[in-house]
């Protein structure tokens, strides 16, 4: 049953009369609530469903993490779990969330695990996400790793955010950088195209090139928005099938300076996941089964499910990543030293945050290289097209003269 948003007024033993806004299911879930709090309701009136393609709302991630970060105090502090995901209905605002909690809720009061009833909305919860719980609860310390959960999707919507930030200035600077040149090829070039006419004789090729791609761009720039969508198609495309996304993701990796970029992110999330299994107690197959839901790279994933094999058949992780020789050495090599002194789980996580650094120091490095990397060459295409036409004007006259 859907929950709804009830407007309230009740008079408490004093005669004062109070109200606010209560979320339920029904109008007597309401009653009760109010009764539980010795409370006498006057008035109650069920709120009008927020509508229109405006109001809309979607759960964002900040919402799932909200919802975790809830829910682990809760767990700590040894609530039922049907009962804390009956708080947490309670403290969000957002009607999508609420429902989404009641019907997890519901699953839960039904006999379902949390895992299970995570599992019936794979839209909003990661394969990760869901088989984390599930070992929790499999294990008994759901309140050992939520936790661990929690800090995990802060750490790598933090690390999202960074970099989100770090590219915003470049982005600005690109678009802006592109629509000068546009209205440059729009508005003042096609000035020059009179000046030549009249002038009455042949202009130079590069001269004549400009002023075919200014009414090109004129008559035809419109059709440039459809750029960003057959892109975005393409990209669609190339995850379409399994084969595709292997495909895909194997060029990303061998792209210079992204591809190890990218490699350093996923071995950083894997480190991070595996250390936090192990350190709860996870036994190492179950962790690298669980872990192996963090990698988005097609290519380490088969790559690990095949270390994951090579482990079940006896192999040490360390050894095991060593043959496969997909992930970086420094990883291999460290966790062989972690199997060796019994510190894996320890020596995981610091290899996270040494990954994480490198990221971190990478992408400002890129970042600050690609700020004056675009100016020098937006710099040189408007100072190509005004040498290019004032260099026809010039050879024009000389000609006459």
């Amino acid at each position: 049953m859907a929950i709804h948003q009830f407007h309230y007024q009740a008079c408490d033993a004093t005669g004062k009369v109070q109200e606010g806004q209560i979320s339920a299911e029904t109008e007597q879930e309401v009653v009760n609530t109010l009764q539980s709090k010795q409370l006498i309701p006057l008035k109650i009136e069920k709120q009008a469903a927020e509508g229109g393609l405006f109001k809309k709302q979607a759960i964002k991630n900040d919402d799932i993490i909200d919802f975790t970060n809830g829910l682990t105090t809760l767990v700590e502090a040894r609530v039922p779990l049907d009962r804390a995901l009956g708080l947490l209905q309670g403290l969000t605002e957002k009607q999508v969330v609420q429902q989404l909690i009641e019907d997890l809720r519901r699953d839960v009061k039904d006999g379902k695990t949390l895992a299970d009833a995570l599992q019936t909305r794979p839209d909003i919860f990661s394969k990760m996400y869901i088989n984390m719980v599930h070992a929790g609860e499999e294990g008994g310390i759901l309140e050992t790793l939520l936790p661990k959960l929690a800090d995990f999707m802060e750490a790598a919507d933090k690390a999202k955010r960074s970099i989100l930030s770090s590219l915003m200035y470049p982005i600005i600077l690109g678009i802006v950088g592109i629509l000068s040149v546009i209205m440059l090829l729009v508005f003042v070039v096609p000035s020059f195209a009179t000046l030549f006419e009249d002038m009455g004789s042949n202009i130079p090729a590069s001269a004549a090139f400009l002023l075919g791609l200014s009414d090109w761009l004129t008559h035809y720039g419109w059709t440039l928005v459809a750029v960003p969508i057959l892109i975005w198609y393409w990209w669609k495309q190339l995850d379409s099938t399994p084969e595709r996304r292997f495909k895909r993701d194997n060029m990303l990796l061998s792209l210079p300076l992204f591809g190890s970029l990218i490699l350093q992110a996923e071995s950083s999330r894997l480190c991070r996941t595996l250390g936090a299994l192990l350190g709860s107690g996870i036994p190492l197959l179950k962790a690298l089964h669980i872990a192996r839901g963090v990698i988005e790279n097609q290519v380490l994933a088969k790559s690990l499910t095949q270390i994951e094999e090579t482990v079940r058949g006896g192999t040490s992780l360390g050894k095991a990543l060593v043959n496969q020789a997909v992930f970086p050495v420094l990883l291999a090599q460290l966790v062989i030293v972690g199997e060796e002194s019994g510190r894996t789980a320890e020596i995981l996580d610091k290899l996270a945050a040494t990954f994480d650094t490198y990221v971190k120091q990478q992408t400002t490095r890129l970042v600050d290289l690609l700020e004056p990397l675009m100016i020098l060459i937006l710099g040189v295409v408007v100072g190509a097209i005004v040498i290019i036409m004032l260099s026809a004007i010039f050879s024009i006259n000389e000609v006459n003269y």
